[in-house]
């Protein structure tokens, strides 16, 4: 095996109880734990052994399906049906800890090493239980993440106790691995800004604060006009004593996802007149025949159940739930906008507007927790089921937008 620098002092000094590493994206971390995942099943002391990620899908994504390769399915076999690996002649649990009731997983377990993928975005309660698991002598754990806000229950409860004996914790930046591609790497630092860049290059455990999109410039996001389009979408916030707000997009022949028009009800702003499902419905089949185009797929707010049933009721055809993954969505967001790969036509003024005041709460951040307030966000909202549902069309423009 080839390490870097860091990923040497790592493997040569994680004994610790608890060795947790944190940092920026493809700065070589989780490919250490391959390493240290093999050595892990030959030294540790008999019992029981789970590895866990925020789902198993993510699990086999992540550290398994990369592990077969390098290592052969004779030694890291496929997840059973049972939800067990054959790692290097050894079973492990695989779990994923992806709510609160991942806990029930664990619950009765003594284990002698635990491993832990993206374990920031799991439950705290979940990795207090897994903390009252560990019980054999000896017993391990191996983890990685990406940071978070600096009041996460990880930083806390890891990263400012390390100790050096109980816990030992790292810090990678983007630099700290020297086997990639200096011009991936020059593309990587572009397209992240902001919270992003500090938290994904730099591996920095920052508040999520002030604007969500500081990189939005209306001279540069804002167009007056759209280039020939090679398909469509529909993203659609659904609200009743709040706005609705469906957005059309497209993608134009530059290679860039553009916003193409705005449909907006509002019943504040028409004397607390609010529209049925049946209506709003008829609003949307309108408004993309205004356009004279046919949609893709049309994401609708996962929420709004009664008027998802108006839609299919009415024939409207590629209706989908859309991914409500906020801060996935609000990360790809920001990451097309700084890579000038996502455009808003100037006849959009509400949603040009509702960014321009989409902000941080810091009352959340108190908590540990990154989350946008709940004021005029229906248009970024719609954005980003937008952005999520067409990330197999865009995801191809960008080196580590995912």
């Amino acid at each position: 095996m080839e390490l870097s620098a860091k990923q040497e002092v790592v493997y040569h000094q994680a004994g610790a109880r608890w060795n947790v590493m944190s940092g920026a994206v493809r700065s070589g971390k989780t490919y250490l734990t391959y390493w240290m995942l093999m050595h892990r099943m030959r030294e540790q002391p008999a019992g029981n052994c789970l590895l866990v990620g925020k789902t198993e899908k993510t699990l086999e994504r992540n550290v398994l399906a990369p592990m077969r390769e390098i290592f052969g399915i004779e030694h890291v076999s496929n997840i059973s049906g049972k939800g067990i690996v054959n790692l290097f002649g050894r079973e492990c649990y695989v779990v994923g800890a992806n709510d609160e009731r991942a806990i029930q997983k664990i619950q009765g377990l003594t284990l002698a090493y635990a491993y832990g993928d993206e374990f920031a975005i799991w439950p705290e309660t979940f990795f207090q239980m897994l903390r009252s698991r560990l019980s054999v002598s000896g017993a391990k754990f191996d983890g990685t993440c990406n940071p978070e806000g600096p009041y996460h229950w990880a930083k806390a409860e890891l990263f400012d106790k390390a100790d050096g004996e109980n816990c030992c914790a790292w810090h990678f930046t983007l630099d700290d691995n020297p086997f990639l591609d200096p011009q991936f790497v020059a593309a990587l630092k572009t397209e992240y800004t902001g919270l992003w860049y500090k938290r994904y290059i730099q591996g920095l455990w920052v508040a999520a604060e002030g604007a969500v999109y500081d990189m939005f410039d209306e001279a540069v996001h804002v167009v007056a006009e759209l280039p020939q389009m090679q398909k469509y979408w529909t993203a659609s916030d659904y609200g009743t004593a709040n706005p609705t707000v469906f957005l059309l997009l497209g993608l134009g022949m530059d290679k860039c996802l553009y916003v193409v028009d705005e449909y907006r009800w509002d019943a504040i702003e028409h004397g607390g007149r609010q529209k049925t499902d049946k209506q709003l419905a008829s609003d949307f089949m309108t408004f993309i025949k205004s356009h004279g185009v046919v949609t893709t797929w049309n994401w609708v707010d996962p929420s709004a159940a009664s008027f998802i049933q108006q839609l299919y009721y009415d024939k409207v055809q590629r209706i989908a739930y859309a991914d409500n993954a906020v801060l996935d969505g609000i990360r790809r967001t920001a990451s097309l906008l700084a890579a000038g790969k996502l455009k808003i036509h100037k006849r959009c003024k509400g949603l040009i507007k509702e960014i321009s005041g989409y902000v941080w709460d810091a009352k959340a951040q108190e908590h540990g927790e990154d989350e946008p307030m709940k004021v005029a966000d229906h248009g970024p909202d719609a954005l980003r089921y937008g952005v999520n549902g067409t990330r197999d069309v865009w995801q191809n423009w960008t080196k580590g937008i995912n």
